[in-house]
């Protein structure tokens, strides 16, 4: 009942936030200089290896594909500037400036910034509790975040979310409940199909997430339904502390659709969730039905920030992935070795980026916290306009009158 409740509150405050005049507008690392070489709009061709995609029932998408430099600088500015603002809360957190749950993607930002650079605003986007870089991406500020999980008014959730509660237009959260967001993603992309619109939903759970109920009774309705969702397991090899291997019969995650067609890709390559992404929301929008992702990734640090990470694997494993896979440091050298941007230049975009989110964090820690007045507990259950007379509270004397802006059964 409890995780009910409080799926049914979260997407009350997702509609009012998404129905707020207040929009956002996704920030730069830094604007492309004129010393570049080229325009943004050349064509690069892109040579996957074969090893980036694995296809269960479905042909695996096209290792060769065509993309323009501008595309693959924003990549990597868009990659830079969620690591440092992951950095960045690190930092907060220690200084508790942020409280209470935190998760951290750092390791993993190509999975958000592939997809969104594969999709368009129409789609639907919604994830679990790592759910920063997918803000940020979607279009909020370095600011709004960073302001959310300080627990300020001019957070996207008017700081009273915090770290697992984000949203942003297109973007349903950030949900607290493992695996909550899998039905509910699956419900995006009914209203989808049943809007007549040319676009799907992309749900992301994680390999702990992938062995719960709802994630299976999900699929089951979206492929009986024909439901353009495209399910994305983000197999980071950990669930909390547990490796996959310890809690999942099969970790070939990818293939637990059973009827539903499935893709292996590697997500610590930004080039290649871009070009499966790209895939999988035209197999769902060309009315094939559902498809489900597998993005083999890795996060460098724990699960959460009470978790040292260090606890359940090795130290050496840890540095073997961040020395060799590290999608950022993947990503410049294809941009150094294509002759799209120099080692200066590429250094220049990770100063600008260490700039803008310090400038970021700055604005958003002077930023108020929400009034100590009671109207807030009740502006977020409904969107604006669309309220009931009253809001039953704990007691009578809690009852909340919209119209009168205060409580019912009090003077």
């Amino acid at each position: 009942m409890l995780s009910v409740t409080r799926n049914v509150q979260r997407l009350a405050l997702s509609k009012l936030l998404l129905s707020s005049p207040k929009t956002y507008t996704r920030s730069l690392a830094t604007t492309t200089k004129a010393t570049e070489s080229g325009s943004n709009d050349d064509i690069i061709t892109i040579n996957l290896p074969k090893e980036s995609f694995e296809g269960y029932m479905v042909e695996p998408p096209s290792l060769t594909y065509q993309t323009t430099k501008g595309e693959l600088l924003q990549m990597y500015k868009d990659m830079v500037i969620i690591r440092r603002m992951e950095m960045a809360c690190d930092a907060l957190y220690k200084a508790k400036k942020i409280r209470g749950f935190c998760h951290l993607s750092v390791g993993q930002e190509a999975i958000a910034v592939g997809i969104e650079n594969a999709i368009t605003k129409a789609d639907s986007v919604i994830t679990s509790y790592r759910c920063h870089g997918f803000t940020y991406m979607r279009g909020a500020t370095v600011k709004a975040v960073l302001a959310e999980l300080m627990g300020r008014r001019a957070g996207v959730s008017h700081g009273k979310g915090g770290s697992m509660h984000l949203y942003a237009p297109g973007f349903y959260g950030g949900n607290g409940i493992v695996g909550g967001q899998v039905p509910l993603g699956a419900g995006l992309a009914f209203a989808h199909q049943y809007k007549n619109e040319d676009a799907c939903s992309f749900t992301l759970y994680g390999d702990g997430a992938s062995n719960q109920g709802q994630v299976f009774e999900s699929f089951n309705m979206a492929k009986l339904w024909n439901l353009p969702v495209v399910f994305c397991c983000e197999n980071n090899r950990y669930g909390m502390g547990t490796a996959a291997s310890r809690s999942s019969a099969t970790t070939e995650y990818y293939k637990r659709g059973q009827y539903i067609p499935g893709i292996k890709v590697n997500g610590m390559d930004v080039l290649s969730i871009y070009q499966a992404s790209k895939f999988a929301k035209d197999w769902c929008v060309s009315g094939k039905g559902p498809l489900l992702l597998e993005y083999e990734t890795y996060r460098y640090g724990g699960h959460s920030m009470s978790d040292p990470g260090t606890t359940y694997r090795t130290r050496e494993e840890i540095q073997n992935m961040r020395s060799k896979n590290d999608p950022i440091a993947g990503l410049k050298m294809h941009l150094i070795d294509l002759g799209i941007a120099t080692d200066a230049e590429v250094k220049a975009y990770d100063k600008s980026a260490r700039k803008h989110v310090d400038e970021q964090f700055e604005l958003a820690d002077a930023c108020a916290p929400p009034e100590a007045k009671l109207s807030i507990l009740f502006e977020d259950v409904y969107v604006k306009g669309s309220e009931t007379p009253t809001l039953r509270g704990r007691i009578s004397e809690d009852t909340w009158d919209f119209q009168k802006g205060g409580f019912a059964n009090r003077d």
